[in-house]
């Protein structure tokens, strides 16, 4: 797969409007022989007809398929602007990627962007990163985070505890066997009191010497109490970013609605979806249609904006899975979702639309694949 290197990433650039920054990584796609000097009137045509903002800070403009003979190799070029560019209403691009194509060897680098960019901590740091070495790990997800864990080998149960010390050291073993966190966080969990939150329920966290962004939950063989506070379980949280929100949510929810007793008689196999951690994926159901993608080289940045364009003309709620990816359903109104499945020619589409109009949704989305999604002659 196409990956990006660190002579690909020029950091300090500044331009005047998106035109100026897309003429300036085209000058640097020409100096590096990968396309010739008229590749940049269709990478302006290509911005005319579709902005090709991405999404958190980043913009890929890339010229049309009437120019892909201006181009001389595949390959990419990367420039960061610290100041950011306004690329259309309410969208700032930092980093500004401008890509050669000879076929579709680019969609490995657009699937691996929208991986880095479900990354939260990741697209926070490309407004700030301060060297080429930087930006080309993160772009390359060498630096993204480690999904939250929270499964069985950091839950706990019937755990006969008697006092909170001994629960606050099992959860802290926990996490450290499965190395989310060291020593030094250890021993921070064993020596800071954890918070009664009511209901049963005690909370610990700790954000020093911390791996992974991680939670463990011990529950009690036999409920006890402390300072006339009932104590069921001990949920510990080890932060090192901000994946641990979902699961805080999830107990505020359940303290609030005054269910947290849900959590104690719960199977520990269905306690990480219970917490939020693994998304509670509900099967689409409704009309469903399959179609086949034309286009000779996938779904690549234009004719997903086209396709996403389509969809979100229709109130339905409206998913799409890859038969011939991983057959998993995303959101068909996200352009993120749908270039991260990285379809290719030939590669079957399954949609499946629940609402008023859904009907007519599939139709109109089977008419556009069919006619190229905007891809006709010479564009």
């Amino acid at each position: 797969m196409l990956t990006l290197q660190q002579q690909d990433v020029r950091l300090g650039a500044k331009a005047t409007d998106k035109q100026d920054a897309i003429r300036q990584v085209a000058a640097c796609l020409t100096e590096a022989g990968l396309v010739a000097a008229g590749y940049v009137d269709g990478m302006l045509r290509r911005e005319a007809q579709t902005a090709t903002y991405l999404g958190s800070g980043i913009a890929i403009p890339h010229g049309t398929t009437d120019t892909r003979d201006q181009v001389q190799q595949t390959g990419v070029k990367v420039l960061h602007f610290a100041e950011g560019i306004e690329w259309a209403e309410g969208q700032k691009a930092y980093v500004v990627i401008g890509i050669a194509a000879k076929s579709d060897e680019h969609l490995g680098i657009l699937r691996q962007l929208t991986r880095v960019l479900s990354d939260e901590s990741v697209a926070e740091q490309l407004r700030t990163v301060a060297s080429a070495e930087s930006l080309t790990a993160l772009l390359n997800g060498e630096q993204q985070s480690q999904p939250l864990l929270l499964d069985a080998s950091t839950l706990l149960d019937a755990f006969p505890a008697r006092d909170l010390l001994t629960l606050q050291a099992a959860a802290a073993g926990l996490l450290a066997n499965a190395g989310a966190i060291g020593p030094v966080a250890v021993q921070s969990v064993v020596a800071e009191a954890p918070l009664a939150a009511g209901q049963g329920l005690w909370l610990a966290r700790v954000a020093d010497d911390v791996h992974r962004t991680a939670v463990a939950l011990v529950r009690c063989a036999a409920p006890f109490e402390v300072a006339g506070q009932a104590v069921q379980g001990l949920l510990l949280i080890a932060a090192r970013d901000s994946q641990h929100q979902a699961v805080l949510s999830a107990v505020i929810e359940l303290l609030a609605a005054r269910r947290i007793d849900e959590l104690w008689r719960a199977d520990l196999a269905a306690v990480p979806a219970m917490l939020g951690a693994v998304p509670q994926i509900i099967a689409p159901t409704g009309h469903e249609a399959t179609f086949t993608i034309v286009n000779p080289h996938g779904l690549h940045a234009r004719p997903s904006a086209m396709l996403v364009k389509t969809v979100k003309e229709f109130e339905s709620q409206i998913w799409v899975a890859n038969l011939d990816g991983d057959a998993k359903p995303v959101n068909a109104k996200s352009l993120m979702k749908l270039v991260s499945l990285g379809v290719r020619q030939g590669h079957r589409l399954h949609f499946t639309a629940d609402g008023s109009d859904a009907p007519l949704a599939l139709e109109k989305i089977g008419q556009a694949i069919a006619a190229g999604l905007g891809e006709g002659a010479g564009e």
